[in-house]
Parts: C-alpha cells; structure tokens; sequence
C-alpha cells in the first residue's frame, strides 16, 4: 500500500480512533493489499462528536446506542428512561470513546 495514501486516510480520520490505536492502524493499513482499499474506504465510521450530541439531546432515549450499534443496551436505555437519567450522564463521558471503540472493530474486520 502507498503509504501517502495511508497517511491521508489517518489524517482525515484520525477523530475517529482512539490516539493510541493510529500507529497500529498505519502499520496495517501499509501490509493491506490494494483490492482491501476501496473497502476500507467505504467503512462507515460514526463520528464521536456528533454521537455525543445525540446523547446529550435524546441519551434518555438510547438513541445514541442505537447509532453505535448497541442495539441491546439502547433498548434497555429505552425502557429505563436512561436509567432514571442516571445511565444516560454516564453515557455522556463515555459514549465518544465507546464510538472510537466500535470504529476500530469496524475497521479490524477489514485488517485481518
């Protein structure tokens, strides 16, 4: 793989990953064979950003798990009010490295 090519994937999506995962996503982004690439590009990657804002305007909702695809904790999300707007705080420190962390198994799939 070109590396240039690699380094422009990082750089335009580095928001998506946890920091600490980008050099292990460059080293195998680099040994991918080119007919991997457009595949790779095609990933649908959530942005963390706008996942958080759902969570904050309709967490109670589980609407933010839903997107992530938690689909069985956004239905327990759902019957729970947020559990009692407990659970749906909780989500708004954690849902955006939740959202890095469903990216990079999105993304080891095609890796492997």
């Amino acid at each position: 793989m070109d590396s240039q090519k690699v380094d422009l994937y990082l750089m335009t999506n580095a928001k998506f990953f946890q920091p600490q995962h980008l050099n292990y996503i460059r080293e195998r982004l680099l040994l991918l064979d080119e007919s991997k690439w457009f595949m790779i590009q095609g990933i649908d990657l959530k942005d963390p950003t706008t996942i958080l804002i759902v969570s904050i305007v309709a967490g109670s909702l589980g609407i933010d798990r839903f997107m992530i695809g938690d689909t069985g904790l956004g239905v327990a999300k759902l019957l729970t009010c947020g559990g009692l707007g407990i659970w749906a705080l909780i989500d708004w420190f954690l849902i955006m490295d939740l959202t890095r962390q469903k990216n990079m198994e999105k993304l080891q799939q095609f890796l492997q």
